[in-house]
């Protein structure tokens, strides 16, 4: 296989889009969010209707959606399953964009929930037998580990309302934005 086409170029840019956008909103739309603290607020806050310039976030939502679905499509020597939940993990990232917190919580919820699910377990599908590198099984299932480890982190600290429910949600999905491009990376350098 001839190492250049391996993942294409568009594939490595949306997936350096996709933590550029999310980390990039949440940054922005906090620094002009008059009282927001990221350690205590969440992500969505910066997105709902109610937020300072919620166009900030609601746009990195979507932007890393969107980067999800065409790192998805473009990650080729990832098995089909993985590709495929990777992308739901992108749609559901959409669809949280497109539901503000507290315009529509239910439906922002599910979203959300279906969208950190997702991310947190494709790559422990993204594994082939017998591979070499970030292919290999024990990569992908660490990967997912570790993922979910941080997503049940996260999911702790809103069910009890806890002190540190933004910190927690940004470290889980930080991580789920820039695993994508490591996978990318890896399969980009890697020599045949």
């Amino acid at each position: 296989m001839d190492v250049s086409r391996a993942v294409p170029r568009w594939a490595i840019g949306s997936a350096v889009a996709a933590p550029v956008a999310m980390i990039g909103g949440w940054t922005l739309a906090a620094s002009r969010q008059t009282g927001f603290d990221s350690v205590t607020d969440t992500i969505s806050d910066l997105a709902a209707t109610s937020a300072t310039d919620p166009w900030i976030m609601t746009t990195g939502l979507a932007v890393t959606g969107i980067a999800h679905i065409v790192t998805a499509a473009g990650l080729r020597e990832v098995p089909t399953p993985a590709r495929v939940l990777h992308a739901i993990g992108g749609a559901a990232t959409l669809a949280v964009a497109a539901l503000p917190v507290d315009a529509q919580p239910r439906a922002h919820g599910i979203a959300a929930s279906v969208g950190f699910g997702a991310l947190a377990l494709w790559p422990a599908l993204a594994w082939r037998r017998g591979a070499k590198g970030v292919l290999r099984p024990a990569v992908g299932i660490g990967a997912s580990a570790v993922l979910v480890v941080l997503l049940g982190a996260f999911v702790v600290e809103l069910q009890r309302d806890g002190d540190a429910v933004g910190l927690t949600e940004r470290v889980v999905a930080g991580a789920q934005a820039l695993w994508p491009l490591a996978v990318a990376t890896a399969l980009a350098r890697r020599r045949t």
